[in-house]
């Protein structure tokens, strides 16, 4: 008797000790974390992973770090325009966003996703497609956002942006090869056409145009994030301001580069119009080259966006009857 009241307790103890294990829910990772961060509705959830130096910062500050900000309002810009928007704890995906109206998909992949001790790197890679076909010309951009422990959660301790142009890319050299190729018509000396020596240069501009007005499309969302009262900007200069003190305002919003923010760079003119509305719910970018040499198509952009370009390099006809990039 007393050997059976030992052994149903044996077995009661044990599955006790079983199912207060199996009720313990696994440690959050930092890719979950991540994800928790930008695309939770909970209010809280996002400062919840910022490093406590920070938090304390925030009060001080009244407002987020712009970059940060146009993040945390991804879902809202989503939901917004009608895209279906898909997160992934595993696998190679991170986030799918696919609007099909426009037959259009971006995703952010995960390259690598490196855990050491209480730290974990992860790469991140942007990729567009419309009609099934790429949308980069070459131009690539990539975010490592570096998580860290900090009094049990997984917390965003770094950020690093990376833009560059792959000149092996083959987007990229099926627009060298289209500079290269010779012209369709002879002239009426019948003398061979020529094709400038600087047309490698020309491709690369118009890649580096393309990663600019992609960079501005990120802006223009953090600047509605940290400024909801004012909306989209159509002041360049409102996007610019690093380096120059004095912390973030609606004129000096430190989010791109003095060049960029000039308004000229790498060859091209770019310009913001067309912001309609109290606040701004709308805006246009442009890049036209400067010169011939420096390009031959110009580039545009909106709120969706979506990249198009012109044939003849002028701004005016991209806005107007631009082809999406393929």
């Amino acid at each position: 008797m007393t050997k059976n009241i030992i052994l149903i307790l044996t077995v009661y103890f044990v599955l006790l000790i079983g199912l207060s294990t199996a009720q313990q829910p696994a440690p959050q990772t930092a890719r979950q974390a991540l994800l928790e961060m930008f695309f939770s509705k909970t209010p809280g959830t996002f400062e919840k992973h910022l490093p406590q130096a920070t938090r304390a910062a925030l009060p001080k500050a009244g407002t987020y770090p712009p970059f940060l900000g146009g993040f945390s309002m991804l879902t809202a810009q989503v939901g917004a325009r009608g895209q279906q928007l898909q997160t992934f704890e595993a696998g190679p995906t991170l986030v799918m966003v696919e609007d099909p109206q426009a037959h259009s998909k971006f995703e952010i992949t995960v390259e690598r996703d490196d855990l050491r001790g209480d730290e974990d790197q992860i790469d991140l890679s942007f990729h567009a497609s419309k009609n099934g076909e790429t949308q980069n010309a070459g131009a690539k951009f990539g975010l490592t956002f570096t998580m860290k422990q900090e009094a049990g959660l997984w917390r965003l301790n770094e950020i690093s942006v990376t833009v560059g142009v792959s000149l092996t890319d083959p987007e990229f050299l099926k627009t060298l090869s289209a500079k290269l190729a010779p012209a369709p018509s002879q002239p009426a000396s019948g003398h061979a056409t020529f094709v400038a020596p600087n047309a490698a240069m020309t491709a690369a501009n118009e890649s580096a145009a393309i990663a600019s007005v992609r960079t501005l499309n990120t802006a223009e969302i953090s600047y509605v994030a940290t400024f909801p009262t004012h909306g989209f900007t159509c002041t360049l200069s409102d996007l610019g301001g690093m380096g120059s003190g004095g912390g973030v305002t609606e004129h000096q919003a430190m989010l791109i580069d003095p060049r960029l923010a000039s308004g000229k760079k790498n060859g091209y003119v770019f310009a913001l119009v067309g912001c309609d509305g109290t606040p701004a719910t709308r805006f246009n970018i442009t890049a036209e080259p400067a010169n011939p040499s420096a390009g031959t198509r110009a580039f545009c952009s909106d709120e969706s966006a979506v990249t198009r370009f012109s044939a003849d390099g002028k701004a005016n006809t991209c806005l107007t009857a631009g082809a999406p990039l393929q």
